[in-house]
């Protein structure tokens, strides 16, 4: 029965103790180029798996350079959609892998990514509906990247445009949807109100400081995310394997910021 396979699997994202789930994105290298820590990304997934991640997320190409037969076992997400910073309208995400062939890659989930306000809204949309459809009936768990990008979006934190396209995923059938950050718990907490599934929140561009991104982290956590899915934070910090103990710690044992970053000492 598909809703069983999507209860396996969902057990391999999401820790069994804390409930919660620690992803590690590695799709950069599509839409910007082999940038510094994706580069050999099997090197990278070794040091995140060490750490404690949960699952890392990554395109269907790179599965046979990142797999991995030794260490800790790490959950394999498969992303379908793609855009490269090259083209004329990066914010047009299309598809680029299905999900037949991402179970044949022995993917424990899927992932797309949704631009809501985007001039292909439209596309996007009906693609991820489509996609949803094809989870249930294969019993996959479906990521939802639900990100408010386009021309009258000035604001990507604002946190009625982060609800409603956080929204919009859970409507069309997603699992689990990964958003921004709003800034604060409590706004965040609106958020987490609005959406009837788990919510993890994007690690978001490389942050100034270490203490700003865990802050970042523990806030979503305290408001009720259900984890975190971070990637440049991560795979391009100085030590991705203590970064990695370092989130793992606030999301799954509930330490603090200034106790995460004893981690990082």
């Amino acid at each position: 029965m598909p809703e069983i396979g999507k209860k396996v699997r969902l057990e391999r994202i999401f820790d069994r103790k804390s409930g919660n789930a620690l992803i590690i994105p590695m799709d950069h290298g599509i839409s910007e180029g082999p940038m510094k820590g994706l580069v050999n990304i099997g090197e990278t997934i070794n040091k995140v798996a060490e750490g404690g991640a949960d699952a890392v997320l990554m395109q269907k190409g790179m599965v046979k350079h990142g797999h991995r037969g030794y260490g800790h076992d790490i959950g394999l997400i498969i992303h379908m959609s793609a855009s490269t910073s090259l083209g004329p309208d990066p914010n047009n995400k299309v598809q680029v892998c299905t999900v037949e062939e991402a179970i044949k890659l022995g993917a424990d989930a899927v992932s797309v990514h949704i631009n809501v306000g985007s001039d292909t809204e439209s596309d996007q949309l009906e693609y991820l509906g489509a996609v949803s459809d094809d989870c249930d009936y294969w019993g996959i768990p479906l990521i939802a990247m639900m990100y408010p990008r386009g021309p009258a979006i000035t604001n990507q934190h604002e946190p009625v445009v982060v609800a409603h396209a956080a929204r919009v995923g859970a409507e069309l059938g997603a699992d689990i949807i990964k958003t921004n950050y709003t800034g604060d718990p409590d706004s965040f907490k609106d958020v987490i109100a609005g959406c009837p599934v788990p919510v993890v929140i994007a690690g978001g561009p490389k942050t100034n400081t270490d203490r700003e991104f865990l802050q970042m982290i523990y806030g979503a956590i305290k408001a009720g995310a259900r984890g975190a899915a971070a990637g440049r934070n991560v795979f391009q910090a100085d030590n991705p394997t203590l970064m990695t103990r370092a989130i793992a710690a606030i999301v799954h044992d509930g330490v603090d910021v200034d106790q995460a970053l004893e981690v990082l000492a």
